[in-house]
Order: C-alpha cells, then structure tokens, then sequence
C-alpha cells in the first residue's frame, strides 16, 4: 500500500512538473517583441528591452510589443497597426498584447491593447502612458520610452479596471500627509481631554443684565466687480482612440504626433 502511494505521489510530481514547464514554454514560445524596422535602437538597447518586455510579458499573460517603421508615405497608423497585429497573434498563438506602433517619417506614434490588456489597459490609461512617453520621444530617447511604456504600462495594469492609477489618493505623499493628519488629530483630542474640564465662561466676567448696547454703525463702503475672459483650451490632447483590427480583433488604444 506504501509503494503505491509513493509511486502515485511520484508519478503525480512529474505531472505537475511536466505541466508547468509546457505553461512556461507555451508562453515563452515569443522570442521576439521588439520589431526595430526603422532602426532606432542599437543591439544592446534591443536586448534590454527585449528582456524587459519579456519580465513584464510573464507577469500579466501579456505580451509587450514595439514595431518601428521609417516609411515616408502618410499611411494611416492604426491599420499598420492592425494588420501587423492579426498576423502576430495568428503566429504565436496569442491574443494578450500591448503595443506601440510608431513611424518616425511622419512622427506617429499609437499605443494599444488587446484581449485581456483592452481592459486593464483602457483608452484612459493608455493616453496616461502617451503622456510619459511623448516627452522622452521629442528628445529622442526612444530606448527610455519604450522601456518606459512597459514599466507604466505594467504597474497601471496591477489596479483595479476603471480606477485612475495616477489618482492622488494612491500618492504615497498624500497617504502618508492623512496618517500625519489622523495621528496629529488623536494625539491633540488626548492633550485636550487630558487637561481637566474648564468650569468658566462669558457670564462668569459678563453681566448681561447691567450692560447694554451703546451704539451701532452699519457703512457700506464700495463694491468692485471684474470680468475676465477664460481662455479656451486648443491642442494636444490623445486621439484615435479604440477599435477594430481588419481581422475583428477589438482593442483600446490612443495615439499621438511627437
């Protein structure tokens, strides 16, 4: 009866085990993320990022993506963008994705999500990660920007759908400013209480009843209105938006000139 059980434990490990390594290797089966067609980034950067996306990949069962491309035509972004995606995910089996498309010739960059990143990463969370981005690609440190779209990208990922991940409330400042404030708040209702109780009041030095009013002045002096124009807002912003690839995949998505 102990054999047995010991040769059912043993045959159930490499089971497991055996299991696991094919979750492993089903996901890690992408071996490439990173598609420089434009050329911006050296060798070195490629590996980093490669090796970053790929962390991050693993995390949330999502692969992080960068295309490139340097062609001259004003085609439209986000049907490159499409395109390249259908015939990604019909390749390596995969429909979790974040990714940024960009073509330096026309300065366009767009960032979106699919299959599970189109909620995680919503139309409001991406243009928050365009907003990061945008600057490090006017100075031209795509390497930092596309390490920084996966870095942002995955932390927004980690909160709750609909939640504002950039919300003060989740601010280690302004968490640590209310615990100040409640420890400061309990500690001043235990001095004040601590004191005794104060028995004198106004009628202990006031005698309402030999005292009066001797007098009373109401003045209007002036009153000064101004008008201002409020300027109106114009420019920049996130555009685009989400949609639909040629091939019915849905996503979010935002996109942006630089």
């Amino acid at each position: 009866m102990r054999n047995f059980q010991a040769k059912w434990l043993v045959t159930l490990c490499f089971l497991l085990i055996f299991m696991a390594i094919g979750g492993v290797s089903a996901f890690a089966a992408v071996d490439q993320r990173v598609y420089d067609n434009a050329n911006l980034l050296s060798e070195s950067e490629i590996a980093e990022l490669e090796a970053v996306a790929a962390e991050h990949s693993s995390k949330h069962g999502t692969d992080f993506l960068f295309l490139t491309s340097e062609d001259p035509e004003a085609f439209d972004i986000v049907d490159y963008m499409g395109d390249f995606f259908d015939t990604w995910a019909a390749e390596n089996g995969q429909e979790n994705a974040v990714l940024l498309t960009m073509n330096i010739a026309t300065r366009d960059v767009y960032l979106a999500g699919f299959g599970t990143a189109e909620t995680t990463l919503d139309n409001q969370r991406v243009n928050l990660v365009l907003d990061r981005i945008i600057p490090e690609m006017q100075r031209g440190d795509y390497a930092g920007a596309f390490r920084e779209t996966v870095t942002t990208a995955s932390r927004y990922m980690e909160f709750r759908p609909g939640v504002n991940p950039e919300s003060v409330f989740f601010k280690n400042w302004f968490q640590l400013a209310v615990a100040l404030l409640l420890g400061g708040g309990i500690v001043g209702f235990m001095v004040y209480n601590s004191g005794g109780r104060v028995t004198t009041t106004a009628s202990t030095y006031f005698d309402g009843d030999n005292s009066r009013v001797t007098g009373k002045l109401d003045q209007f002096r002036n009153k000064t209105i101004s008008r201002r124009k409020v300027p109106k807002k114009s420019g920049g912003g996130g555009g685009f938006g989400g949609g639909s690839t040629g091939g019915g995949r849905s996503f979010s998505g935002g996109g942006r000139k630089f």
